[in-house]
């Protein structure tokens, strides 16, 4: 329970910090209306807060679903205890049980994905520009690839991987998390999408 608190104050002390009257929220865009990066906030502080309470997100439902483990544990071995001395012709332990055993599940968290990489590269006419994404999308999804190691190089093996073939993305543009696809070709320029995705 300790822990669980002590996770909590530290989401509680970031989301704070993210939503000061200034600040671009938990979600909110990091360029401005023109496409260029927000000159009025930290990018890469955001960035790392909002990283940091993903992981204090999946850390607390961690501790959330041991600690209610273990209750349920508790509680069964309690009511097999109190079933033993009750007369089986009672409907009370099954009501019990029945009443006590019935979690509702978990909200989903409903905070969108954080990005693991930014465009910071486009040319005109390149695959990935024909195909919709632009420059500063924020990428949150790119085919199989999430966060993790290696990212540049699983997103190079991913993209020669599929050559000619759609490849869906999860990205995030001024704040609003869209579904694109994008097909990696030979085109006349380098590479096979035309861009340059910078890891956060």
């Amino acid at each position: 329970m300790d822990r669980r608190a002590a996770v909590e104050a530290e989401m509680d002390a970031i989301i704070a910090a993210l939503s000061v009257p200034v600040g671009p929220g938990i979600t909110g865009g990091l360029v401005d209306a023109v496409g260029f990066p927000r000159s009025d906030i930290d990018i890469p502080a955001v960035l790392a807060q909002r990283r940091k309470l993903a992981e204090l997100r999946n850390d607390h439902k961690d501790i959330t679903n041991k600690i209610e483990k273990n209750l349920e544990v508790l509680h069964s071995t309690k009511l097999s205890r109190n079933e033993a001395s009750i007369p089986a012709s009672s409907g009370t332990p099954a009501s019990l049980h029945s009443g006590l055993s019935q979690n509702d599940p978990m909200e989903e968290d409903a905070v969108t994905r954080l990005p693991f990489a930014i465009i910071d590269e486009l040319t005109d006419g390149s695959p990935a520009a024909v195909d919709g994404l632009q420059l500063w999308d924020e990428i949150v999804k790119f085919g199989n690839v999430e966060a993790g190691d290696r990212l540049q190089e699983r997103l190079v093996s991913e993209a020669l991987s599929n050559e000619d073939c759609q490849v869906s993305l999860v990205i995030i543009r001024q704040g609003s998390s869209m579904n694109l696809t994008v097909t990696p070709r030979k085109w006349h320029g380098r590479g096979l999408l035309g861009c340059h995705f910078r890891i956060l």
